[in-house]
């Protein structure tokens, strides 16, 4: 018992040195962003615009609408980047487009606003491949019911996405989910016949891909703008005046050619925004060559990200311990609530991670490092739960009576008794939370956290299998040194029972 609530509190003085200071600083512009290339580069567009004026931090690859829009809500970020039509169908879920102004109106309602048109309209459409020679037109796809739909989740899901485009057009097909960022290989590939696409991916040109004719105009305008909150041009006066001049600025042909930069000649996403706003152009830049995996690996934000996903496993770890291992001492002793307690904890295993993370936010009122402590915490619990619980269980009974027979009481009994028998089983409940945790831990990157999870959300964005190894090695190693770790401190536990 002993060892395990010193490693306890060992994990929990390691977490407060390492983590970085989240104190709240009115004075700080928090910008985010969406997961998917363009978002990343107006994020960065936006955020190197206010950073003269003021301090901007740019929380990059967010996820789809509603966990950008429930930070936005919740004061966790305070712009970003969004489109008309999204904001007309998702937000304030319209089932046909409305005025600019009315779009105001009722975004104050919800203390937002929408202002600064950047100057492109970057509107949803389908595509095939070239060699489909036979299909020019989305109402030509009701003639092939066999063709295969790969659609981007969050399209399957809108209302101005899949439901109301089959609809309108009579199609037939059950398209299948399909991540943004791999859909066109996916579609050169022949794994599927049609995809979703925005009309500024740089890609469609890239494969030489036909874009269906939208015949009878189901897509609205998409034409990128600034969501704001509404007190953040109280709060940075300067600042906002900055982001007012980026209005008009940016054409379609300017953000195809930012979208190219990255995906298909590798620059950074800050190094594309800087080079626009330094020459409002990315027109016949020089190409720039992919990093090598190494170099990708022990980039420069190797150190950050290690230590934002150690935070995150050791204090959910932590803080699993401290609730778990009472939790199973309880079920342990306790038989009308064991299948209760054991029950609980199970469900909560089942839970999705990314649908809890975005329960979490409306619920916590923020993203970033609380609300991924709190769902790694959950999925902690059950292996550390259980394993105590089996533990103690296991120790001989005859050891327990005479236990009692030597005048110890229940106390000392499970202090000096039940919980050293059950120290094995225990840690080895402990070392498999610690290491399902680091993997999970990626899953952070999602509202903001940080951790490795950020290379993989970039490399799913980008289609780069290089940045995807370089956010799944680090975190695969780090499991490896966990799980040795754990059979040290088993070994000595072990060495100490039988001394």
């Amino acid at each position: 018992m002993r060892v395990v609530y010193s490693l306890s509190s060992l994990l929990l003085l390691l977490v407060f040195a390492a983590a970085p200071a989240h104190a709240q600083d009115g004075g700080t512009l928090k910008v985010g962003s969406k997961r998917f290339t363009e978002s990343y580069i107006l994020g960065e567009i936006i955020q190197q615009s206010a950073a003269p004026h003021v301090q901007a931090q740019h929380r990059q690859g967010l996820g789809n609408t509603a966990i950008v829009l429930a930070a936005l809500q919740a004061g966790s970020i305070d712009v970003y980047a969004e489109y008309m039509g999204t904001i007309g169908s998702e937000i304030l879920k319209h089932d046909k487009a409305i005025g600019l102004e009315q779009m105001r109106r009722e975004l104050a309602a919800l203390g937002l606003g929408v202002a600064v048109p950047l100057g492109f309209n970057n509107t949803y459409a389908l595509a095939v491949r070239h060699d489909e020679k036979s299909i020019a037109s989305l109402a030509q796809l009701a003639q092939y019911p066999a063709l295969k739909f790969g659609l981007s989740h969050e399209f399957i899901g809108r209302v101005d996405g899949w439901p109301g485009l089959a609809t309108r057009y009579g199609l037939p097909q059950r398209p299948r989910g399909l991540d943004h960022g791999i859909a066109y290989e996916a579609l050169a590939q022949r794994q599927v016949d049609v995809i979703d696409i925005y009309s500024t991916d740089a890609k469609i040109r890239q494969y030489g891909l036909r874009v269906l004719a939208d015949t009878q105009q189901y897509f609205p305008r998409y034409d990128a703008m600034l969501l704001y909150r509404l007190d953040v041009p109280q709060r940075f006066p300067a600042a906002w005046l900055a982001l007012q001049g980026l209005q008009g600025r940016i054409s379609e042909s300017d953000m195809i050619a930012m979208n190219a930069a990255v995906e298909i000649d590798g620059k950074r996403f800050s190094d594309v925004a800087r080079q626009w706003l330094a020459s409002g152009t990315q027109a016949n830049k020089p190409a720039a060559a992919r990093g090598k995996l190494l170099d990708k690996i022990i980039g420069d934000d190797l150190w950050t990200l290690t230590r934002q996903h150690l935070t995150l496993v050791l204090l959910s770890v932590a803080l699993a311990c401290l609730i778990g291992i009472p939790l199973g001492v309880l079920a342990a002793f306790s038989a009308p609530l064991r299948q209760t307690v054991l029950a609980f904890v199970g469900v909560l295993q089942t839970v999705p991670s990314l649908a809890l993370l975005a329960i979490l936010i409306p619920v916590l009122g923020m993203i970033g490092t609380v609300p991924a402590l709190v769902a790694l915490f959950v999925y902690a619990l059950l292996p550390i739960v259980r394993n105590t619980c089996t533990g103690i269980l296991q120790v001989p009974q005859g050891l327990r009576m005479a236990a009692l027979a030597l005048g110890l009481s229940r106390r000392d009994r499970l202090l000096h008794v039940d919980l050293p028998l059950a120290l094995p089983v225990m840690l080895a409940g402990v070392k498999t939370a610690a290491v399902m945790s680091v993997g999970t831990a990626t899953i952070a990157a999602f509202i903001g956290a940080g951790g490795y999870g950020e290379r993989i959300t970039i490399g799913l964005a980008l289609n780069d299998n290089d940045m995807l190894l370089a956010g799944a090695i680090p975190a695969a190693v780090l499991a490896l040194l966990t799980q040795g770790l754990f059979e040290l401190v088993e070994r000595w536990a072990v060495a100490g029972r039988q001394r």
